[in-house]
């Protein structure tokens, strides 16, 4: 008897708030992804909601919704949509608005897709649209994001984890950015002044050896590494802090004797554009904007949000959920489209999280 073939990866999308763009990316991104050759993909959704939104938008995919169970190993394909229903209705949500409501349905349909991504074991991956942070207090969730929901459902502090932008790289290379570039982020979603208050030697050296771990398994060879400065000009030898010395150097030390081709640390404002242009593969990032700024002017509508730290895979988009836009036809995919592949790539080539 021949063998049963390997189980194609198993890969959970999630809207995220469905008041905002996330259903769109997802189902347009479900028609359209080349993903669904190399694994099985389903959306934790409503197929109720999910229809809904078909059916509003200007210009939408010719695309069937339907149910499915957590366990079933259907393989999907793009001209029909495989949704597992959380199963937690609650109130009907508005789209284009910030309620409860949607932030209730945002976390039932992540726990959904935690739960099956889980049981899934190592062929398992999470894909995730855009949460609305009010919406989720406002539905008495007590959380930043996604990054630290899952922490702590994985039964770890929120500082486990730590948040990467991925931007792949582009066919033939080209502009700024072309060649791909990982940035990881030391502190996540908090106020600037907690965030600096936060920063440690050992924090930054763990950010930095889980961002060697995720680029190593992208790229196939070890990665360059560079970690940023805090303050304007490095701190001139101290005249502007002595965080530079006291620090992030020590934190560069202990990764070069860790292994990890790493350098630094280097004012901000010219080293991402050195990285851009190719010089390095990684940058550390200390606090959420020193990265996600420059990343988002690189390319934002094919950055990737990834979770390093975690027991699972989990990739996002790296967009908000946009109520401005939403039903207009106006929400790219593109993201949607990367995080996707990212997911499939990074449980093909066996890597957990970091």
């Amino acid at each position: 008897m021949d063998p049963a073939p390997p189980r194609r990866p198993l890969i959970c999308l999630t809207c995220g708030d469905p008041a905002g763009i996330g259903p769109e990316v997802v189902v347009s991104a479900w028609a359209s992804s080349p993903a669904h050759r190399r694994a099985s993909l389903r959306v934790c959704a409503a197929p109720r909601m999910l229809r809904a939104t078909l059916d509003s938008l200007p210009s939408s995919p010719r695309l069937a919704v339907r149910e499915v169970a957590p366990d079933s190993l259907e393989p999907s394909s793009p001209e029909t949509l495989l949704a597992i229903d959380p199963g937690s209705p609650g109130d009907p949500v508005p789209r284009g608005r910030i309620t409860a409501a949607g932030g209730q349905a945002a976390v039932a349909a992540l726990d959904s897709a935690f739960r099956t991504v889980m049981a899934a074991g190592g062929s398992g991956a999470l894909v995730t649209g855009p949460l609305h942070k009010e919406a989720l207090h406002a539905a008495g969730h007590d959380v930043p994001g996604h990054t630290e929901w899952l922490a702590r459902a994985c039964g770890l502090p929120d500082d486990a984890a730590s948040m990467m932008l991925w931007l792949p790289p582009l066919v033939g290379g080209g502009d700024l950015g072309g060649k791909g570039l990982g940035v990881v982020h030391v502190t996540l979603h908090e106020s600037l002044a907690t965030a600096i208050g936060r920063l440690s030697t050992g924090g930054i050296v763990a950010a930095g050896n889980r961002l060697a771990s995720l680029l190593a398994a992208l790229l196939g060879r070890p990665p360059r590494i560079a970690v940023a400065a805090l303050n304007p000009h490095g701190g001139e030898a101290g005249l502007f802090g002595d965080e530079e010395s006291r620090l992030i150097r020590p934190a560069v030390e202990q990764l070069q004797a860790a292994g990890v081709t790493a350098s630094g640390p280097f004012p901000a404002d010219t080293l991402f554009l050195r990285a851009a242009q190719g010089a390095f593969d990684g940058i550390v990032a200390l606090y959420h904007d020193q990265g996600h700024i420059p990343v988002k002017l690189l390319g934002m509508h094919r950055a990737v949000n990834i979770t390093l730290g975690l027991p699972l895979v989990r990739t996002s988009v790296a967009h908000g959920t946009a109520f401005d836009i939403v039903g207009l036809g106006r929400a790219d995919p593109s993201s949607m489209l990367a995080a996707i592949d990212a997911a499939v790539c990074l449980v093909e080539c066996g890597w957990r999280g970091g």
